[in-house]
């Protein structure tokens, strides 16, 4: 039977990432009242240090998502305060959102993820950094915010043009990997358990922030129609990914994979500790897979938040 508790939603605030996290909150809120908690929804603001502390809640339900709410700065804010709070702590959230650190923790552990470097987004005007093609993506962002496809037919230009339309005008900095050809595979973790593996299919285009949270732009294909070899890879992955990270609450591990060559084409391209929880969000997904309701997911995050903080 299920306790009845004062939670408060993080959701909103001013990441690039506002929106869909409005969606995941909304969604979770609504999935505890239907549980019986008490809901206090708070649209993270400047004021949210306050806002908190007027509600008391037993517990903060974080659905926030990219910075601050997935990078240590709220985890530590809410330590200082003394709450009680769902998915991943401040070390492991400030690891993961970082691509370099991901890697550097992960790959010496027999990790598969694709090699790379960080580049001045200034030098790209003058140079390739490696071969085409390859990927540029922001070093800390979530939800395929600022990657770029960088091709030999690409409208980019040779070297990448000022006056293109790219990461390199938003940030300083970049992290350039070479380009995995293939499928796109995600498996989420609960509770200690990979809950299955999702191929990812755009109808067009490659899959970023657009193809993944507007309605009728991916096709999800769950349980993913791939040998069983790669799916017990990708569950071993992510498991032992949120393992070594000290994830807690839901994850999710992004895979790319070389279909021509077997289990050694399959690389893990980051792990998300916020992962979506909208309509169109790849957990509910592989969670309703193996019989779980969203309320019964949002719930089971709330168990492993009050098993880890036993009390206030």
């Amino acid at each position: 039977m299920t306790v009845p508790l004062h939670i408060a939603v993080l959701m909103g605030g001013w990441s690039a990432e506002r929106e869909v996290s409005l969606m995941s909150g909304n969604g979770c809120a609504d999935a505890l009242e239907s549980l019986g908690h008490r809901v206090t929804r708070i649209d993270m603001g400047r004021d949210v240090a306050a806002k908190l502390a007027e509600a008391k809640p037993d517990l903060v339900f974080n659905a926030l998502h990219g910075t601050p709410g997935e990078d240590g700065s709220v985890q530590g804010l809410l330590e200082l305060m003394g709450l009680r709070y769902t998915h991943s702590g401040l070390a492991t959230s400030v690891i993961a959102i970082d691509k370099v650190l991901t890697k550097l923790l992960l790959v010496p552990a027999g990790i598969p993820m694709p090699g790379g470097r960080i580049v001045k987004s200034a030098d790209l005007f003058e140079s390739d950094p490696m071969a085409r093609p390859y990927v540029l993506k922001p070093v800390n962002e979530g939800s395929s915010v600022g990657v770029a496809i960088v091709t030999d037919s690409g409208n980019y230009g040779n070297p990448i043009s000022r006056d293109s339309v790219g990461p390199w005008g938003e940030f300083e900095e970049l992290l350039a990997e070479p380009y995995i050809r293939g499928r796109e595979l995600t498996t989420a973790v609960l509770g200690g358990k990979a809950l299955g593996v999702t191929e990812l299919k755009p109808k067009s285009g490659w899959y970023d922030y657009d193809a993944k949270y507007t309605d009728g732009m991916t096709v999800h294909v769950c349980p993913a129609e791939i040998p069983d070899e790669i799916s017990d890879a990708c569950k071993s992955l992510a498991l032992e990914a949120h393992r070594l990270l000290g994830c807690k609450g839901a994850s999710r591990s992004d895979f790319r994979w070389d279909d021509e060559r077997g289990v050694d084409g399959l690389f893990l391209l980051e792990v998300n500790t916020q992962p979506g929880m909208t309509p169109l969000s790849l957990v509910p997904e592989q969670a309703r897979h193996i019989g779980m309701s969203y309320a019964e997911l949002v719930q089971a995050i709330v168990d492993e938040a009050l098993q880890d903080h036993p009390s206030p």
